[in-house]
C-alpha cells in the first residue's frame, strides 16, 4: 500500500513540476496572506482520484474541500496537494504533497513528497521512516547544539506575539534557525535528521498529519506545545524534534 500511494504521489508532482502561469491560476481564501490555485484543485482531484481507487471506502479529507470528512473513524486519507502554496506561487520551489493515512484515528502510513528535489519520504506504522526507500533517523544533537524550525501562522495575527516569543526563547538556547515554509517538509527534515527541533503554533491536521509519522517512526517525538497530544480532526499546535531536543522545550517550559 505505501508503495501504490507513492506512485500516486509521484504521478501528482508532475501536476506541480508542469504548472506554468501560476500567478494568473490564484484566488485568496479566509484569513491573512491565504491562497489558492488551480494546481492546488488539480492535485488534490488527481489524489482523491486515485488514491479512493486503492481503498475505495476510506473517508477522505483534502484541505481544497469545502467541508471536511471525519478522519477519527475508519480508515482516513489526510491531504494537503500543495503544502505551502505560498512558496508555489512564488516559484520557490519549496512545497510538498503530504499524504496521511489514518485508522480509527492512529495514523498508520504517510508519504510527503517534494517534486523540485525528487525527494519522497514515507513511513509505515512499525516499519520505520524512509528517503527515497533509505531508512532515516532523527538527529541526536541535544537542544544546545541543534537548529530550529518553526512557522508563523501567517493566518493567524493573534498569535504572532506569541509566536516570536518562542523563537526568541530558542534563539537564546539553540545555534541557529530556518524558515521555509512548509510545515510538511520542515517535519520530513526533523525526521531525516536535518534540524532538530520544530514549532508551530496552529496548524490544520493536513498540515502535519503526514510529517508526523514520519517523525515518530523516525525515533523522534511530536505534540502540542503543551506536550499533550496532536489532533486529527481539527487544528493544534505542533512540537516536533529528536527526543533530547523535545523533551529540553517542554522541561524549560520555553512555549509558556
Amino acid at each position: 500500500m505505501r508503495n501504490a500511494i507513492a506512485q500516486a504521489v509521484r504521478a501528482a508532482g508532475q501536476i506541480i513540476l508542469n504548472a506554468h502561469n501560476i500567478e494568473s491560476a490564484v484566488s485568496a481564501k479566509e484569513g491573512n496572506g491565504n491562497f489558492v490555485t488551480t494546481y492546488d484543485v488539480k492535485v488534490q482531484q488527481f489524489l482523491q482520484k486515485r488514491l479512493l481507487d486503492l481503498l475505495p471506502t476510506a473517508h477522505f479529507v483534502g484541505e481544497e474541500e469545502e467541508t471536511h470528512d471525519d478522519a477519527l473513524h475508519g480508515l482516513a486519507y489526510i491531504v494537503d496537494p500543495i503544502d505551502c502554496t505560498a512558496n508555489f506561487i512564488r516559484d520557490m520551489k519549496h512545497s510538498a504533497i503530504s499524504v496521511a493515512l489514518a485508522k480509527d484515528g492512529e495514523l498508520i502510513l504517510s508519504v510527503v513528497y517534494n517534486p523540485y528535489r525528487d525527494e519522497l519520504f514515507s513511513a509505515e506504522k512499525g516499519k520505520g521512516a524512509f528517503l527515497n526507500s533509505r531508512p532515516i533517523h532523527v538527529s541526536d544533537r541535544p537542544l544546545e547544539a541543534g537548529v530550529f524550525c518553526f512557522g508563523t501562522s501567517p493566518y493567524e495575527l493573534s498569535l504572532r506575539k506569541r509566536t516570536f516569543t518562542i523563537a526568541a526563547r530558542l534563539m537564546d538556547r539553540m545555534q541557529d534557525l530556518r524558515r521555509f515554509g512548509s510545515a510538511a517538509l520542515d517535519l520530513a527534515d526533523i525526521a531525516c535528521g536535518r534540524v532538530e527541533l520544530g514549532f508551530e503554533c496552529i496548524l490544520q491536521p493536513w498540515d502535519y498529519a503526514g510529517g508526523a509519522l514520519l517523525i515518530t517512526e523516525a525515533g523522534g517525538r511530536i505534540s502540542q506545545l503543551d506536550g499533550s497530544p496532536i489532533t486529527l480532526d481539527r487544528p493544534c499546535s505542533i512540537l516536533s524534534g529528536n527526543a533530547l531536543a523535545h523533551e529540553a522545550f517542554l522541561a524549560q517550559q520555553l512555549g509558556k
